[in-house]
C-alpha cells in the first residue's frame, strides 16, 4: 500500500485533510514528536523512543492519554497496513484544539497523528563519509525536549543544503552541541567525545545506545564534556548519530578533511556493532 497516516487511531491517506484550525500544534508548535525506524517490518528501539516521548510530554505538561501498549499497537498497524518493511514512523502529539490563547487550555484532549514512509538508504554516504559544516546554534534552551518547534533546526539544515553538506552542526558560545537532526561525536586518541546530555542537546536514542551499550562493548572510553570547534577540527575521526542518520562517518568538516578523509577505524567498529544490534532485534537490515 505504501505511505499512510493515522489520526487518533484511525488510518488515513496522507493527502486527507485532517488539520484542525485551532490545534495548538498548528498555531503554537505546542507539541512533541518521535521518529522510529522500521527494519524487516519491526520497529527498532521502540521502548526507548516511547519513554522519551513520555518524558517530553511531562516536561510540557501535556497529558499522556495513550499507553505504551496502545502506541506500540499503532506502530504495528501502520507497518502491517502499509506493507513497508524498511520505513520511518513519525509520531506527533499536540496539546489539542482550543480557542487561541497562550496559556494552557483546560479540558482539552491531546491529538495524536502518525505517518509511515519508506526509509532512505545512506549506504553510499556511509561508505565514503559525509560533509558537514558548523553553524551558530540559535535554538531555545530546552533542546532536551523533543518539541515540534524546529524553526532554528530548519534554518541550520538549509544552510547545510546550500553549502552542499549533509548536516549542519551547531555551535553555541564556541561549544559544539549537536547537528540539526543528529548528535555529534568525535574520536581523539582512541577516546570518544560527545556533548553532555543536558538541556542544550537532545538525548538521542542512538546516542544513548552508543554511550551506554556499544562503547562499553567495544572497550571505548566515553567523555561527555563540552568541547570547542577548534578541538573538533583536530579530531582523528568524527561521526553523527540519529534514528534516520544511524551512524554517519564524517569525511569533511567545514571543507577540511577529518583524519585521512575516510571513515576511521573506531567509527567503523561502532557502525558494525550498531548494525549487529539491529540484526539482533529486527533481523538483518
Amino acid at each position: 500500500m505504501g505511505p499512510i497516516g493515522l489520526v487518533d487511531g484511525r488510518i488515513i491517506n496522507l493527502d486527507e485533510k485532517v488539520a484542525v484550525m485551532e490545534d495548538r500544534g498548528y498555531q503554537f508548535g505546542d507539541g512533541v514528536y518521535e521518529v522510529t525506524r522500521v527494519y524487516n517490518g519491526r520497529p527498532f528501539a521502540l521502548k526507548s523512543h516511547m519513554d522519551r516521548l513520555y518524558r517530553s510530554l511531562r516536561e510540557l505538561r501535556i497529558p499522556a492519554v495513550y499507553t505504551f501498549e496502545e502506541l506500540a499497537g499503532f506502530h504495528r498497524r501502520l507497518i502491517e497496513e502499509s506493507g513497508l518493511d524498511s520505513a520511518a514512523i513519525y509520531l506527533q502529539i499536540t496539546r489539542g484544539a482550543a480557542p487561541r490563547a497562550h496559556a494552557f487550555p483546560e479540558n482539552v484532549v491531546p491529538c495524536l497523528t502518525m505517518s509511515i514512509r519508506p526509509a532512505k538508504s545512506h549506504a553510499e554516504l556511509r561508505a565514503a563519509g559525509a560533509k558537514i559544516v558548523f553553524v551558530p546554534d540559535e535554538r531555545w534552551l530546552r533542546c532536551d525536549i523533543k518539541s515540534i518547534n524546529l524553526l532554528a533546526n530548519l534554518l541550520a539544515k538549509q544552510r547545510a543544503k546550500e553549502a552542499g553538506a549533509y548536516e549542519a552542526v551547531q555551535v553555541r558560545e564556541g561549544i559544539v552541541t549537536e547537528g540539526s537532526s543528529s548528535n555529534f561525536f568525535l574520536v581523539k586518541d582512541g577516546v570518544l567525545w560527545t556533548h553532555p546530555a543536558n538541556n542544550l542537546i537532545l538525548r538521542g536514542v542512538t546516542r544513548t545506545i552508543i554511550v551506554e551499550k556499544l562503547a562499553p562493548q567495544l572497550g571505548l572510553t566515553v567523555v561527555e564534556k563540552p568541547f570547542d570547534a577548534a578541538f573538533a577540527r583536530k579530531a582523528d575521526e568524527v561521526f553523527l548519530s540519529g534514528t534516520n542518520t544511524e551512524i554517519m562517518p564524517v569525511a569533511l568538516l567545514d571543507g577540511d578533511k577529518v583524519g585521512d578523509g575516510r571513515p576511521g577505524p573506531v567509527t567503523s567498529k561502532i557502525m558494525e556493532a550498531y548494525d549487529a544490534l539491529i540484526t539482533q532485534e529486527c533481523g538483518r537490515k
